[in-house]
């Protein structure tokens, strides 16, 4: 098969596998799910295999623990995110109505200038355009729900996700050895190399940061409840959550969190409070956190990161947020591998030389 061949055999894969994926993705979250599962869990399955239980035996015992952890923590936490969102979705029409008269109060003195009849139009506005942010708001919550947390979903993560994380844990090692035994001969070696580093990009950031989420919404919930904030433990869980995309979660708890503290205290070193735990965590994240857990080798620039999670959102709902990490650690090592190979091409060089020759 000429070169030219197997680039279009590869390129139309890839189109199959993006329709595919397209049309599939309302069904597709435990799967994914299960799949991410698996491949966190993996290395310690090795680690009990080294210790002399089979494959099976400890697949089960790590399936075992980790569905009495995951579901002994949403037992406990569960009732209290309930009653949480439950009373801020009943309390968000005063929220709105209390952020759009704090907006024209502030806007009075640019008022004084105009006429009655355009103060009325600044003022509907104005309030239109608090509206507007909040609808957007709620719609892309909706969206999001419907693209991925809908209730069939929703059944099928808690049902179906530990199946599939169980069975692909159990033969993880038979379908990696299958993979590569179905690589091109000719290109296997280069081939490998770049899927190890893809997968030492993915292990540094996905069980890193998962950590660092994880650190984060524990410490994100405590110190909101502590400095007494209605909706603490939901603003500090969701805000560690989304720390998986870098500063989207500080930043937006940061927000959600200081116009909160704003409308229920009348105190502002109380509202400073709550500012403070953001400060910490960002301080505690960037100087201990990330590099300790993180660490610089992951090679995925941050920007990068948040575009992927975006683009995949965008595309695929909350399956395209769990692909986005994996395609942006996949595209980033390819277009470095790509890099290195013009450089060294006589494209790059511009003569005919070996590729051990220096560039002009």
């Amino acid at each position: 098969m000429t070169a030219r061949r197997q680039v279009a055999f590869w390129l139309a894969g890839m189109a199959v596998f993006g329709l595919l994926l397209f049309l599939l993705a309302d069904i597709l979250l435990p799967f994914v799910a299960g799949m991410a599962v698996a491949y966190l869990l993996d290395p310690i399955a090795d680690r009990l295999e080294s210790w002399g239980l089979s494959r099976t035996m400890a697949t089960v015992v790590i399936t075992v623990l980790f569905m009495v952890v995951t579901l002994g923590a949403l037992f406990l936490l569960l009732p209290v995110l309930y009653n949480q969102a439950l009373d801020l979705i009943g309390r968000a029409p005063a929220i709105v109505g209390a952020l759009r008269d704090y907006f024209l109060s502030l806007s009075e003195g640019l008022f004084e200038s105009l006429a009655p009849d355009q103060i009325e139009r600044a003022r509907e506005a104005l309030a239109g355009f608090t509206e507007e942010i909040v609808g957007w708001l709620l719609g892309f919550g909706e969206g999001l729900w419907r693209s991925g947390l809908a209730l069939v979903n929703l059944i099928a993560m808690l049902f179906i996700t530990p199946i599939v994380s169980f069975y692909l844990l159990r033969d993880w090692d038979h379908l990696t050895a299958r993979t590569d035994a179905l690589l091109p001969r000719k290109h296997a070696r280069v081939i490998r190399e770049q899927a190890a580093k893809i997968n030492d990009t993915l292990a540094g950031f996905v069980r890193g940061q998962g950590l660092v989420c994880l650190i984060l919404g524990l410490f994100y919930a405590v110190g909101l409840s502590l400095a007494g904030l209605d909706f603490g433990l939901i603003v500090g869980l969701s805000a560690g959550a989304l720390s998986f995309i870098p500063y989207v979660g500080a930043i937006t708890g940061f927000l959600v969190g200081v116009i909160l503290a704003f409308l229920q205290f009348d105190d502002l070193l109380r509202v400073g409070a709550v500012a403070l735990v953001f400060v910490i965590g960002q301080l505690l994240e960037g100087n201990f956190l990330s590099p300790k857990l993180v660490g610089e080798r992951v090679g995925l620039h941050p920007v990068w990161v948040i575009f992927g999670a975006f683009a995949g959102a965008a595309l695929f709902g909350l399956v395209g947020v769990l692909l986005a990490v994996p395609a942006t650690a996949v595209i980033g090592v390819l277009v470095r591998f790509a890099i290195e190979r013009y450089e060294t091409s006589a494209l790059y060089r511009g003569d005919g030389g070996d590729a051990g020759d220096s560039p002009p």
